[in-house]
């Protein structure tokens, strides 16, 4: 069978992040099954017209806009998909009105308040419309997603037909679980784009907070993107010495950092699920996240991890303060942890989201 994806962004965009991981994650299973996986998406500076990544046959072309426009003459001229993937990030590709086959979507989050993170009044709120009129008039196609958070929105908006597929993840469980006791300097660390919405700002001030505290501490942030230049300047006010900003890492180095911090922190709006916790929890490193769709998901609060109880810096600070004092807990937090990110391996989640992606091109 022929599948097509449709996206903002693919794996080499310099933007790419979580979302992009998945969906070549998705396609090359497909291919591993026999079957052929397109991916059109935005062009970029640099970028050839076509490549192929793990099988999966990427055509870029176009803008925000343009893109759609070009995936539509793109499709028109090829032989005809059994199914079109419509990825939703904001704004979709209005498949149900030029496809001309079976189609689904595919969202990791129902944005709502992110859209204030990049734009200020009345764009946002004109975002916010745009994106819950788009949901009413895609109603009646199937959706899929990760997270029960972002399905409950999803039907909020009027959609119909949500099947909840988790994510997986790349990384392999350690196979032993390494001694490692809750004691300082207590070792954080925030794996995350560095953009507006995932506030990894909030991450740095909480961790000031705890120094204030007399908590001796130390953040590593891995990551890039358009924040770096500020979240620097603030990292270097707040946490003089106490604090580093690797920029992006290979996967050995990121696991390296988090097998041997004690927490990673999450301090996102809101998430489709949280890959680098369940990254962290493989590594045997529990996660202190907010109390954001998606990330409540991808930590149990007291079980896998502790959530704060608000979306605050000061919040955040109070949680990890009292965790100091919960040896014992801790411990149990990483068990539990690392045995669940186990079920999150490709390997467990594929052969289930494949399954299904064939029954929808099927149109059963």
């Amino acid at each position: 069978m022929r599948f097509l994806m449709l996206n903002w962004r693919d794996p080499k965009n310099p933007a790419a992040g979580g979302a992009e991981r998945v969906t070549l994650a998705y396609l090359a299973g497909l291919v591993k099954r026999g079957h052929e996986a397109w991916w059109f998406t935005h062009a970029f500076e640099g970028c050839l017209p076509e490549e192929e990544i793990e099988g999966v046959r990427i055509v870029r072309s176009g803008g925000t806009v343009s893109s759609i426009l070009a995936a539509r003459s793109w499709v028109k001229r090829q032989e005809r998909f059994d199914l079109v993937m419509d990825q939703h990030h904001g704004i979709p590709r209005f498949t149900p009105w030029w496809c001309g086959t079976r189609h689904i979507s595919y969202i990791h989050e129902v944005l709502g308040p992110i859209w204030s993170a990049f734009y200020s009044w009345p764009m946002d709120s004109i975002g916010r419309l745009q994106e819950r009129w788009t949901h009413w008039f895609y109603r009646k196609v199937p959706f899929f997603t990760a997270s029960s958070c972002t399905m409950d929105k999803l039907r909020e908006h009027g959609v119909r037909d949500v099947t909840q597929i988790p994510y997986g993840v790349d990384t392999k469980v350690l196979p032993e679980l390494p001694a490692k006791q809750l004691e300082q300097p207590l070792r954080l660390v925030m794996v995350s784009r560095l953009a507006p919405n995932k506030r990894v700002d909030h991450g740095i001030r909480a961790v000031a907070l705890l120094k204030d505290r007399g908590v001796n501490v130390e953040l590593t942030i891995m990551g890039g993107g358009e924040e770096k230049e500020r979240l620097e300047k603030l990292g270097a006010e707040l946490l003089p010495g106490a604090h580093r900003f690797t920029g992006p890492v290979s996967e050995e180095e990121k696991d390296r950092i988090l097998k041997e911090s004690h927490f990673l922190l999450h301090t996102s709006q809101r998430e489709g699920w949280g890959l680098n916790v369940i990254e962290a929890n493989a590594m045997g490193t529990p996660a202190v996240v907010y109390p954001a769709e998606g990330l409540i998901e991808s930590t149990l609060n007291d079980e896998t991890g502790r959530v704060s109880k608000e979306q605050t810096p000061e919040s955040l600070a109070a949680c990890l303060h009292d965790s100091l004092g919960m040896t014992t807990e801790y411990q149990d937090w990483r068990v539990a942890a690392w045995k669940r990110a186990d079920s999150f391996h490709w390997d467990n989640v594929l052969p289930r989201a494949c399954d299904w992606l064939e029954k929808m091109a099927r149109g059963e």
